[in-house]
């Protein structure tokens, strides 16, 4: 991060807060197109698509170089089931049935990648058609259960990610994926975990994204509060189901190519089609431009929670820990962790700031290498935003109902290091 992009941001965050950012929407419904590598650096991307939290796509050439566009395709782009079948052939993947709607999504199953790979030719074959239905191999985490596989390089525009960051330190789990689907497969409409961004990159074929603009998913919801399945379904414009669809702005509609990277901001819901036989590699992240949309997300999940369990608080003497127990169990980290993330985040960079960068650590393909890459302005950057978020966790009345003891350090003497940190950086 350059010193004017450090401006800019702090800028930015100073003047605007987490619903603004992503209420933003864009002139005409305009994707810009990131043509050359050479000429596009991390502070263009941290400038013009972060901070406004805005879409748009970086061309092949941003991924020539990676050994899943050399291995995993075929001469005429296609899927090189072979290879994939010599590297992957006994792994257990997660397949979801496009066919079927379970509660709001497609029913999973555990399938060997070789059933599924098999699966996949005999659709092609009898003219996409199955009587499995359409099964789509997807959240499939790839890179945990092969990590010496040449596969990717994460490109260091999306390099300052703290979920993967952090969940790598505990060594728990990863926001990682690998998706291969047969055309027309799909994912229902939806906004990522967290409200995170995520960018996905086509190994091969070809996608369509529907994109919505955070704030116009509220139009496209039925009477009941429930967002549709199929935001194109024709169902949505009955007004006596979906009394406000009339008030939605037409999608952001994208087609992504092979070898292209699509980023998707924060908070955007999107749908997804296959136009052609896909493979795809995604990744969810988190860092200091929306890591105040996560915290407003996980508050509006705890407030849920609270309304549906509302006639149970009086009986139920740890009713706020029950709270936040079913909140994990549905979005995957309630407000204890969500402390242990910050912290995890917090400490890595004060260690930047006090140690120097490693040289060392910065010619490694890991998280902490993309710490020291980015540099000490971003570093300074991402304590400042986890000193906001953090305070405001830190004052939150359900956090301070929690039994705060086991929490090491104290949310208090986390948040006097963290500004000392920057106090003396900035100095």
């Amino acid at each position: 991060m350059d010193r004017a992009t450090f401006a800019c941001s702090t800028a930015f965050f100073r003047d605007h807060n987490s619903s603004s950012q992503g209420a933003f929407c864009l002139p005409g419904g305009h994707v810009d197109f990131i043509e050359k590598v050479e000429s596009f650096t991390y502070s263009d991307f941290f400038r013009d698509y972060l901070i406004p939290n805005h879409p748009c796509i970086f061309s092949a050439k941003f991924t020539e170089d990676w050994g899943s566009r050399r291995n995993w395709v075929t001469w005429d782009g296609k899927p090189n089931f072979d290879y994939l079948l010599q590297k992957f052939g006994d792994a257990l993947v997660p397949v979801a049935n496009c066919d079927v709607k379970e509660y709001n999504s497609n029913p999973k199953e555990q399938l060997p990648f070789k059933e599924y790979v098999k699966y996949w030719k005999e659709y092609i074959k009898n003219g996409y058609r199955s009587s499995r239905g359409c099964l789509y191999l997807k959240d499939w985490h790839l890179s945990r259960a092969f990590p010496v596989q040449d596969v990717y390089t994460t490109p260091v525009y999306f390099s300052s990610d703290w979920l993967n960051e952090y969940w790598d330190a505990i060594a728990v789990d990863d926001y990682r994926f690998v998706y291969m689907g047969p055309k027309g497969s799909w994912t229902p409409f939806h906004a990522d975990v967290f409200r995170s961004y995520s960018w996905s990159a086509n190994i091969c074929g070809r996608k369509k994204w529907l994109l919505y603009p955070a704030g116009q998913e509220e139009y496209l919801k039925d009477h009941h509060g429930n967002l549709p399945f199929d935001v194109t379904a024709p169902s949505l414009r009955d007004k006596s189901v979906y009394p406000r669809y009339n008030q939605s702005q037409p999608p952001v509609e994208i087609v992504q190519e092979a070898g292209e990277i699509v980023f998707i901001p924060s908070g955007w819901h999107h749908q997804v089609y296959n136009l052609e036989d896909t493979i795809s590699i995604n990744h969810n992240w988190v860092n200091g431009c929306n890591v105040a949309i996560m915290w407003c997300f996980l508050q509006d999940e705890l407030a849920a929670v609270q309304r549906e369990i509302n006639e149970w608080k009086d009986p139920m003497d740890d009713w706020h820990l029950q709270c936040q127990l079913i909140m994990k169990s549905c979005t995957g980290i309630d407000y204890k962790e969500f402390y242990n993330f910050l912290k995890v985040i917090a400490e890595n960079r004060i260690s930047i700031l006090e140690n120097g960068l490693d040289d060392e650590a910065s010619a490694k393909n890991t998280p902490k290498a993309a710490i020291s890459t980015l540099g000490m302005l971003h570093a300074v950057f991402d304590l400042k935003r986890t000193v906001k978020v953090l305070t405001s966790l830190s004052a939150n009345e359900d956090f301070k109902k929690l039994d705060l003891t086991s929490l090491s350090p104290p949310p208090e003497a986390l948040l006097h290091h963290l500004k000392a940190a920057i106090d003396t950086a900035l100095l």
